[in-house]
């Protein structure tokens, strides 16, 4: 799908079908070498700023029952991240369904105000 990122990011979706959240493992291979602080801190801004109703980031324990009716499309669990040396793994939990309702409810809007 991201030819300029093959070989760079490998990642992984786990969905179970019961009525609970999902969480992605996502693994990125980076120019340099960050700790979990560093990532941590860019997706903490992120969701604040640009990313803001998209992404939330959290760091207090939560199961995937927490995350039923969450809007946003991923929730950052900074307590999973890791790093070593130039890879780094985040961890974001989702509600599918939940989640994915609201982004096709941002693009109606979206595409509503340039008509």
């Amino acid at each position: 799908v991201l030819p300029e990122l093959e070989g760079k990011l490998d990642a992984i979706s786990l969905r179970v079908p019961v009525p609970c959240g999902s969480i992605n493992d996502l693994v990125v291979e980076l120019e340099k070498e960050a700790s979990a602080e560093e990532i941590n801190s860019a997706l903490k801004k992120a969701s604040e700023n640009e990313l803001k109703g998209i992404l939330q980031y959290i760091e207090e324990p939560v199961v995937s029952r927490d995350i039923i009716g969450n809007p946003h499309s991923a929730i950052v669990d900074g307590l999973l991240t890791k790093t070593n040396k130039n890879l780094a793994k985040v961890l974001a939990w989702y509600d599918n369904e939940w989640g994915f309702s609201n982004r096709m409810i941002d693009l109606i809007k979206y595409i509503a105000e340039r008509m």
